[in-house]
C-alpha cells in the first residue's frame, strides 16, 4: 500500500461520522478538494502539506498520516469534539490561535507553519522581528472589519510558486459602508484579505506590488472575473471565463501577454479578487 492509500485509509478514520463539509471548512479545504480526495473515480491524493494541516488542527502526531501501525483510535474527534475545535477558548494560548489562523491559510509549507508558531511561542519582549501573534489590538467598531494581509506573491505575468514565507504581515481596518459603496460584495468579513500582485499581465487593472483585496471564501468559480489560482502548482492572478465544459480562459489584461487555456482539472482556485487597494503618487 503506498503513502497515498495509507492516507486516504486514515482520513476515513479520522471524518467518520463527521460532515464532510464541516470537516472540509475546519481543515481550511474547499468541499470539493476534500470529495475529490475521498472518491474512487479521481487521482487526487492527500498531498504532505494538507496532511501535516491537518495534523495540527486535529492536533494528532506529526506524520500520523503517513502510518497504519499507529493504535490513536481514541484520537478520532467526535462530532461535539469537532465543533468544539471551532470555539476560541478564553485559555488558548497565543500560540494556539495562530495555529488554528494558519490551519485555514493555503499554499504555506509546514516548515514556514513551524517558524511562525515557533515565533509565536517566544515572549513578546517588544523585539521588531517576532511575528504578531495576536491582531485582536485592532479593535474595530461594530462598522468596521480587520481585512488581514498576507505576503504571498500571486504572480500576474509568469507563476510563482508560493513563497515559503506566507504570513500576515498588516491589517487594515475599513469601514464596511466603503466596501458596499464600491458595489464589494463577500462570503464573509472573515473570510477577506489582502496580497500583492507581482508581474505586468494585469498592468492597467493591477499594476506590479498593488495590494489587492480578496475573498478567501470563493474558492470554485462562481463566473467571469478576476481570481488568485494555481495552474500547474504556480499562483497567479488571472482574469478567469469558462469556455467550455472542461476549459477556462486565462485572460492577461495586459495586450502584450497572451492569453491561455487551461483544463479546469488543472486549475485550483484560491481566491475572488474583489478590489484593487492601491495608491498614486499625486
Amino acid at each position: 500500500m503506498d503513502i497515498y492509500a495509507i492516507r486516504k485509509q486514515q482520513l476515513i478514520k479520522l471524518i467518520g461520522n463527521q460532515k464532510k463539509g464541516a470537516c472540509a471548512e475546519r481543515w481550511g479545504m474547499a468541499p470539493a478538494h476534500l470529495s475529490q480526495i475521498l472518491s474512487d473515480k479521481t487521482a487526487k491524493n492527500l498531498g504532505d502539506d494538507v496532511a501535516r494541516r491537518i495534523e495540527m488542527v486535529e492536533n494528532l502526531p506529526r506524520g500520523w498520516f503517513d502510518s497504519l501501525s499507529s493504535d490513536d483510535g481514541d484520537r478520532y474527534p467526535t462530532s461535539k469534539a469537532a465543533e468544539s475545535l471551532t470555539i476560541q477558548e478564553p485559555s488558548a494560548t497565543a500560540a494556539d490561535q495562530v495555529k488554528r489562523m494558519l490551519a485555514k491559510v493555503k499554499g504555506l509549507t509546514t516548515e514556514a507553519r513551524d517558524r511562525i508558531v515557533a515565533a509565536a511561542e517566544e515572549p513578546d519582549d517588544g523585539r521588531p522581528d517576532v511575528f504578531p501573534a495576536n491582531i485582536s489590538s485592532l479593535r474595530p467598531t461594530n462598522d468596521e472589519i480587520v481585512i488581514p494581509q498576507y505576503d504571498i506573491r500571486a504572480a500576474m505575468g509568469h507563476g510563482q510558486v508560493p513563497p515559503d514565507y506566507t504570513e500576515v504581515v498588516r491589517n487594515l481596518v475599513v469601514r464596511e459602508e466603503i466596501l458596499r459603496e464600491k458595489g464589494v460584495t463577500y462570503t464573509s468579513a472573515k473570510s477577506l484579505g489582502m496580497i500583492n500582485g507581482w508581474g505586468q499581465s494585469m498592468e492597467g487593472t493591477i499594476n506590479d506590488k498593488d495590494l489587492v483585496i480578496v475573498d478567501k471564501g470563493v474558492q470554485d468559480f462562481i463566473g467571469d472575473g478576476i481570481y488568485v489560482l494555481t495552474w500547474h502548482q504556480e499562483l497567479y492572478i488571472k482574469r478567469v471565463m469558462r469556455l467550455d465544459e472542461d476549459h477556462y480562459r486565462l485572460i492577461s489584461d495586459n495586450q502584450h501577454y497572451e492569453n491561455q487555456t487551461a483544463r479546469i482539472e488543472d486549475v485550483t482556485i484560491h481566491a475572488k479578487v474583489l478590489l484593487i487597494w492601491n495608491a498614486r503618487k499625486a
